[in-house]
């Protein structure tokens, strides 16, 4: 994909999938604004991109005022603001007997309503300028249940929703919003289901990736970089006819009945 003048703030961009995308947008031609709560994460991956490339801008999501400044730092860096990929997210794990009102709510508000707050101030820009592609991340398990996941899963459905609802009333201005579904990715955010699964079942990380993969048709979870394509896709002019969809990039899953129901028994 050819991302050269494209001006791009990707929150999350410090870990994990985020980096991924910095280090592909910018390969591409982009310049771009990482943000994320970690300031140390962030400054790291600046550190392997070209100078030039990249700003950061130190920031959480659900807070109004660091959403103000992301927008506004990406802006002054970049001189305007194309693509808004919203990749931050957060997960608690625990069954809804078991998940405290305040993980809920912190999870609720990272996934959802950061996006919400980020759109919300970016969409303005886009409909002075004619257009724009906002990319949001959402998961296979926004379209299906996945083992002790309900905050991360419900959260997830919202997004697609919110994604969907943003196309229709912004469409008659050139932006086009769409959302891009991984099913597992091998991060940190994996992680936390992963190890508990692989410590239950007396065996390593990589024993725990091949049982909660072992139904998936391609029989793996995913790479960061396996992901990034997609969303660069989004991000470029080769997708201009392309707003409400959302992608599924789940290793086959979704065409299986992969209800998760092994993992669960096993997690409780």
């Amino acid at each position: 994909m050819d991302l050269k003048g494209k001006v791009a703030l990707i929150t999350g961009g410090g870990t994990g999938l985020g980096t991924a995308i910095a280090q592909r947008f910018v390969k591409e031609g982009a310049k771009i604004c990482i943000s994320g709560r970690r300031k140390e994460k962030l400054e790291q991956v600046a550190k392997t991109l070209p100078k030039g490339s990249v700003v950061v801008c130190q920031g959480d999501v659900t807070k109004e005022a660091d959403v103000k400044r992301m927008v506004e730092t990406t802006v002054k860096f970049g001189g305007k603001l194309d693509v808004l990929v919203n990749n931050a997210a957060h997960d608690v794990k625990g069954n809804i007997t078991d998940l405290a009102p305040d993980d809920w709510r912190m999870v609720i508000d990272i996934n959802l309503t950061g996006p919400f707050l980020m759109m919300r101030e970016v969409l303005p820009l886009m409909i002075k300028t004619k257009g724009g592609s906002i990319i949001n991340i959402a998961s296979l398990g926004g379209t299906r249940c996945l083992p002790v996941c309900p905050a991360y899963c419900t959260s997830k459905a919202g997004l697609i929703m919110l994604t969907q609802q943003a196309a229709l009333d912004y469409g008659k201005y050139q932006i086009r919003v769409n959302a891009v579904c991984p099913g597992g990715i091998d991060t940190v955010l994996l992680d936390e289901m992963i190890l508990p699964l692989a410590e239950k079942l007396k065996t390593n990380k990589q024993g725990g990736l091949d049982y909660f993969s072992k139904d998936v048709p391609l029989r793996r979870v995913s790479r960061p970089e396996e992901i990034t394509g997609i969303i660069s896709y989004l991000a470029s002019d080769e997708s201009t006819f392309m707003t409400g969809s959302a992608l599924l990039i789940d290793g086959g899953a979704a065409i299986v009945d992969v209800s998760g129901a092994a993992v669960s028994s096993v997690l409780g």
